[in-house]
């Protein structure tokens, strides 16, 4: 187990050792500087882009609220005939001319087109519908109490109506349209017969039907898209419709026509100089009424899957933003009209804005200082890994032989010193070899010097190629080596040397051209717990003092106890 213990602990301090290799340090300090410097230039991204995407929407929230100015105006004038409409009902004027108007309607009920028209200069005409054509479903009807007040109070209407009928008009018409079969429009039809087709179509579409009282409950603006039709110049239009209630009966509808073009003039009236991007309008089922692009195939188009994204993000705030790609979308929706406006901002234009001019700087500063980075961190490695190259070599030569690669004597003492008190603290074995090499004087006076280094080379090859990772070997005379074997026994360091007594005996070597000879070697054995002595020099004496028995007693052999062989 001490053993054991030993191992690991020698296998940690080898892996420490290696992970402190400098080149690792400035590896890691340029990866840790350059995560630092990304991070940061990330932040100041992600603060950029909140101020960008604060931006858009502040640029919409203009936009949006010019355009709903534009359309309260048509709106509270909306507001303002119902009102007077509605004071129309409560007090009647006492005109005669009004009083001839009703009188003439009772002359003209039954006719299935009829109109009655005072001064067209002064009032619209009142158009109508025979009696059978009301009688025909449940959502008309002709009150006989309310009908006299009620085409008084059109009458009256009509005059503010023709008064509104200019041409700097933001609505293409207005019109009223009442449940006893008669409607005044500010685009009174030329013909006669065409009045009961127009009154249909009129009664007959949503922003009519769905003015009742379990439509509208609140009696408020309600806005809807009109299909094209003959009578309104075959094109759609948006219609701004409000319902005609006085003691509890809904008389009628009044609504206000505009058209796609006319949506789309004051969406680019809104705009102002917030030309940067592009503005569309919806409504609030996202049906497209207009874009601030000079025409609808030049506007940026959404698939299905992007029309669902923005559907869900508008249905779920009354404003906000989403990416959709490289298209950042931000969204109000609008106070006086049943829609949303939408700000389209595409890659291409943020990258031409001020926000992009700086975005591009930002990345090209941290660029730079990462090229500038990455030269630092090439030359400081460099330097780094020459300088401990030579610190290396420096410490190898000072601590190894430089002709058999192992220890020299200063290190091997050093090193066995403290493996022999590391030993003694933990309770191991702790044992010493002493090798000597047999007759070696003689082979440097037959082959020379250069043989003699040969052989030295080659024994301390076999010597450490016998040996643990954790033992120390190391030359301490001419032909003299000394192994240090910690956490061995004195019998296991035995059966140790004599492997290595064997290699050496049983390998030729090479000294010349076509020269190869044989030696032997004498090994002497001490161990620590002979006499629980931890004293390395004491034990290299003891082992040196073997291996002159074992020289005694005819070489080429191991002794591993006094006054005994093996």
């Amino acid at each position: 187990m001490q053993r054991e213990t030993y191992v690991v602990k020698r296998s940690f301090q080898h892996w420490l050792h290696q992970r402190s290799n400098p080149g690792l340090i400035v590896n890691l300090c340029f990866i840790v500087v350059l995560v630092f410097s990304t991070l940061l230039t990330w932040r100041e991204v992600v603060v950029l882009e909140d101020a960008y995407i604060s931006s858009q929407r502040n640029h919409l929230e203009t936009v949006a609220n010019a355009l709903d100015r534009q359309l309260q105006f048509s709106v509270d004038k909306m507001l303002f005939f119902r009102s007077s409409m509605d004071e129309a009902l409560k007090t009647p004027l006492a005109f005669g001319v009004l009083y001839d108007a009703v009188k003439r309607f009772s002359s003209l009920r039954a006719s299935p087109n009829w109109q009655i028209a005072l001064d067209r200069n002064r009032t619209l005409p009142i158009n109508g519908v025979s009696d059978a054509f009301v009688e025909k479903t449940t959502l008309l009807s002709r009150d006989e109490e309310r009908l006299p007040a009620e085409l008084s109070a059109a009458l009256e209407v009509g005059y503010l109506l023709r008064l509104a009928s200019t041409n700097t008009r933001k609505e293409e018409r207005v019109i009223y349209v009442s449940r006893a079969g008669f409607f005044l429009a500010t685009d009174t039809p030329a013909r006669n017969q065409d009045i009961s087709p127009r009154y249909y179509q009129m009664v007959t579409q949503p922003w009519f039907t769905r003015q009742s009282e379990r439509g509208n409950r609140a009696r408020a603006v309600r806005w809807f898209i009109s299909p094209a039709s003959s009578f309104i110049g075959n094109t759609p239009l948006i219609t701004a419709s409000v319902p005609i209630y006085f003691d509890h009966y809904w008389y009628g509808v009044l609504a206000m026509d505009f058209s796609f073009a006319t949506m789309r003039r004051l969406l680019v009236d809104a705009m102002v100089d917030r030309a940067e991007g592009e503005y569309q309008l919806y409504d609030t089922r996202l049906n497209f009424i207009a874009a601030s692009g000079s025409t609808t195939d030049e506007a940026n188009q959404f698939d299905a899957r992007e029309m669902a994204q923005i559907a869900h993000a508008v249905e779920s705030d009354t404003r906000g933003g989403i990416r959709l790609g490289s298209r950042f979308i931000s969204w109000e929706r609008l106070d006086h009209f049943d829609g949303v406006v939408l700000r389209v901002h595409t890659l291409h234009e943020g990258v031409r804005g001020d926000f992009g001019s700086i975005s591009i700087v930002l990345a090209l500063l941290w660029a730079l200082f990462t090229a500038m980075l990455l030269i630092s961190w090439l030359v400081i490695r460099r330097m780094v890994s020459n300088m401990y190259t030579l610190q290396h070599s420096l410490q190898w030569q000072a601590w190894h032989d430089p002709l058999t690669r192992l220890n020299n004597r200063g290190a091997l003492f050093e090193r066995a010193k403290i493996l022999a008190a590391r030993c003694q603290q933990q309770s191991l074995p702790f044992s010493v070899i002493q090798i000597d090499l047999d007759h070696f004087k003689g082979i440097n006076d037959r082959y020379g010097h250069q043989a003699g280094d040969k052989v030295l080379s080659h024994a301390a090859g076999l010597i450490a190629s016998a040996l643990r990772s954790s033992d120390v070997a190391g030359r301490v005379g001419g032909e003299e080596f000394c192994v240090v074997l910690p956490g061995l026994g004195l019998e296991e360091a035995a059966r140790v040397a004599e492997r290595i007594r064997s290699r050496i005996d049983g390998k030729e070597i090479l000294v010349k051209n076509s020269t190869t000879l044989r030696v032997s070697a004498s090994l002497g054995v001490s161990s620590a717990e002979e006499k629980d002595n931890y004293n390395f020099e004491q034990l290299q004496s003891i082992a040196d003092a073997r291996l002159y028995e074992a020289k005694q007693s005819g070489r080429n052999r191991v002794v591993w106890h006094d006054h005994r062989r093996k």
